[in-house]
């Protein structure tokens, strides 16, 4: 198991000169204490208080640190997915929904970014519990799946610049905006040889581009059309081409700390009690 996975035990201090040391967290509830005591020692009131607080501070000194869910994110993510700044995760649908899972299965969300060339990889060996939001196609490998829960929308735009296709074979030939390594098996299959490609680095930078003039049709995720309208450059669009619907999923470490039937539970909680459609409106 990786090293960031044992939260330690606050239980166990350290060794100074060969006399065990106390706790850092008792260490300061003597010093609080201790005035507190002296004030009131010698009548019964002092030593009642003297035994409760003595009682608290054991109790405080014995609580166990929260277990961590390890949440990993690709960091080339844009928003509405995920927003890092000075290499943490501070806003995004990936944070809100690692924020819900690590709660409701009581535990502490922690966030690890990494390129998505290391994903698979790093959980593969346990370094993350869990990535979300994934399908299997997308990310080969020994991993555990969540049953699907996150709605996802596949969709191509195109501006009002040109002709509105009626539909998706209406474009064979002509260019498409999409993202360099991603697939489109779909796009792929229904337009053949057609399928016209121009790669960028991101959806969010292709609908900057759209903006501009400078692309005229759009493969992205309706969130992210969304978003963008929302907050960037406000695009004239058509109504979005549907490419595909389908739900997201979560790829559960088969050496993490959580096991996929408690994953499973944590969504089925966040879902009946409408979190996960909170999550999605807060970005639209």
């Amino acid at each position: 198991m990786a090293g960031h996975h044992n939260t330690g035990d606050l239980g166990n201090g350290g060794v100074d000169g060969g006399v065990a040391r106390r706790p850092a967290h008792a260490r300061l509830a003597d010093r609080v204490l201790a005035p507190v005591l002296g004030a009131a020692r010698g009548s019964a009131w002092g030593a009642a208080l003297g035994l409760a607080l003595t009682l608290v501070a054991a109790g405080a000194a014995a609580a166990p640190t929260q277990a961590s869910l390890v949440v990993l994110v690709d960091t080339g993510t844009e928003m509405p997915m995920a927003a890092f700044r000075d290499n943490q995760l501070v806003d995004g649908m990936h944070r809100d929904l690692g924020l819900a899972l690590a709660a409701s299965l009581g535990r502490q969300a922690v966030f690890l970014g990494l390129p998505r060339k290391r994903i698979g990889l790093a959980l593969e060996q346990g370094k993350g519990d869990l990535i979300c939001m994934y399908i299997p196609a997308w990310l080969p490998g020994n991993f555990l799946w969540s049953q699907p829960f996150f709605p996802l929308r596949e969709v191509v735009v195109t501006d009002t610049s040109v002709p509105r296709p009626a539909g998706l074979a209406d474009l064979k030939g002509q260019a498409i905006a999409t993202v360099l390594g991603y697939f489109h098996p779909e796009l792929e299959r229904l337009l053949g040889p057609g399928f016209v490609r121009e790669d960028g680095p991101s959806s969010s930078a292709n609908l900057r581009k759209m903006a501009v003039g400078r692309l005229h049709h759009v493969v992205t995720q309706q969130s992210t059309l969304d978003y963008h309208q929302k907050t960037g450059q406000r695009l004239s669009v058509y109504p979005p081409l549907l490419v595909k619907s389908y739900q997201g999923q979560c790829a559960v470490s088969p050496r993490g700390q959580v096991g996929v039937a408690a994953i499973n539970k944590a969504i089925a909680h966040i879902v009946n009690d409408g979190e996960v459609a909170r999550i999605v409106a807060r970005y639209q």
